[in-house]
């Protein structure tokens, strides 16, 4: 009897296993769904009720079937809360469902079939309600050195620990400078209210600056240096260009210029006296320019007074004398003039002023370097002073100069405004 009841057992077991079927859900995927849900810490009450959101729309492909794509796959979250605490979908939720994917089955004890669909899985984390109004405190630098200190010591290597004592012995007492603080204050800004303002400072290096005198604030090229900043005006009356517009050949003009040896002066002159009607402010300009060039020639050495006045005889005294005052210096406790590499430098920045003048402030450092027989990069340190720049001329200048294109690969000294001076080189230490 009792191995007549066991396979009466086993058959019927067999016969309801026949009768157990699988089956993919046949609800459209958009549809909501099962979620399956993960609570690492804290678990909430059975009563705790749970709602789906989608955060973002995914993009449509090709491949998708339901017109909102697959439910599983959509980016959801599921929130929920108790009187205490909130629940919600932390974002560990996307990464932990990477390479994965979560089926939930649902049997149907009448029919025997158990339906199958596809779940998104979802890691909760939790929120306290109370602390929600609470702010972390900042943790500050020396609480983050302290702790690290800490560390340190009780986990640090022998090497380790030493530094951290080293550390420790170099490091200042602030409290013990909190007494002294006060006074050293008041040592400093005693210290400092001789020290200049920016304005002053600014004021003061213009000041010293070996360049004409000169208006910041010029608009146009012709107002930074005045025509009578550069040659006083007592001096300007007293030049008189009558003789060399009255010479009906080059060689005759030259032979009444001061210094007949400067191939940028007699250009300049031929090129003045061919105009239909010739400037006389332009001649007057390339006299003196030309008795700028013989005056740095006789005071090359020393500083003759009479060999000045005869070589330059076919310049007005008046001229003689202002440049042997401007551009010469007395030594205290002697009556003999002398000159200097600043008075040297003030008489070039004065000359290349007027250059600029003639040549509609774009000048060819290159041709005054061979007059004056210097390096054309030392001539052009003293056209930046004056606050050039030297590059090549563009297509716009070019035209209004009325150069060729070729005078385009020639670099020239331009000034422009607003005037800017050459900032001091900053030494980088080695």
């Amino acid at each position: 009897m009792a191995s007549a009841s066991a396979s009466k057992k086993r058959k019927r077991d067999n016969e309801d296993g026949a009768k157990v079927s699988f089956a993919l859900s046949d609800q459209r995927k958009s549809q909501i769904g099962p979620v399956l849900a993960n609570f690492p810490s804290i678990k909430p009450t059975k009563s705790t009720t749970f709602k789906c959101y989608q955060t973002a729309k995914k993009a449509k492909t090709s491949a998708d079937d339901e017109e909102d794509g697959n439910f599983a796959e959509l980016p959801t979250l599921i929130a929920g809360e108790t009187d205490a605490v909130d629940f919600y979908s932390s974002d560990e939720t996307q990464r932990a469902s990477v390479g994965s994917r979560y089926y939930v089955g649902v049997h149907n004890k009448r029919t025997g079939v158990t339906t199958i669909r596809q779940a998104p899985l979802h890691i909760i984390t939790h929120q306290v309600k109370a602390l929600k109004s609470l702010q972390p405190s900042t943790v500050s630098v020396l609480q983050r050195l302290e702790a690290r200190a800490a560390l340190g010591e009780s986990f640090g290597t022998k090497k380790a620990r030493q530094a951290i004592k080293a550390q420790e012995r170099n490091k200042v007492d602030v409290s013990a400078m909190e007494t002294v603080a006060d006074h050293l204050q008041e040592s400093i800004q005693r210290n400092t209210q001789a020290l200049p303002s920016k304005e002053e400072a600014q004021a003061t290096a213009n000041s010293t600056r070996l360049v004409p005198s000169f208006n910041a604030d010029a608009e146009i090229p012709s107002e930074i240096y005045p025509l009578h900043n550069v040659i006083p005006e007592a001096e300007w009356k007293a030049l008189s260009p009558t003789a060399i517009l009255g010479a009906s050949t080059s060689k005759e003009r030259t032979a009444l210029l001061p210094y007949q040896r400067s191939s940028w002066v007699n250009q300049h002159l031929t090129t003045v006296c061919a105009s239909p009607s010739p400037s006389k402010t332009d001649v007057k300009i390339l006299v003196y320019i030309s008795a700028m060039m013989m005056f740095r020639n006789l005071t090359f050495r020393n500083v003759d007074k009479s060999a000045i006045q005869e070589k330059l005889s076919a310049v007005p005294s008046i001229v003689v004398d202002g440049l042997l005052s401007r551009f010469t210096e007395t030594a205290r406790g002697s009556t003999q003039p002398q000159t200097t590499s600043q008075t040297e430098t003030m008489l070039l920045t004065h000359m290349f002023a007027l250059c600029l003048r003639i040549d509609d402030y774009a000048t060819d450092t290159s041709l005054i370097a061979n007059d004056l027989s210097q390096k054309v990069d030392t001539i052009n340190s003293l056209f930046k002073s004056l606050g050039c720049t030297v590059s090549k001329l563009t297509i716009t200048d070019l035209k209004r100069l009325g150069l060729p294109d070729s005078a385009g690969e020639t670099k020239r000294a331009v000034l422009k405004t607003p005037l800017a001076f050459p900032k001091p080189r900053v030494r980088r230490r080695t």
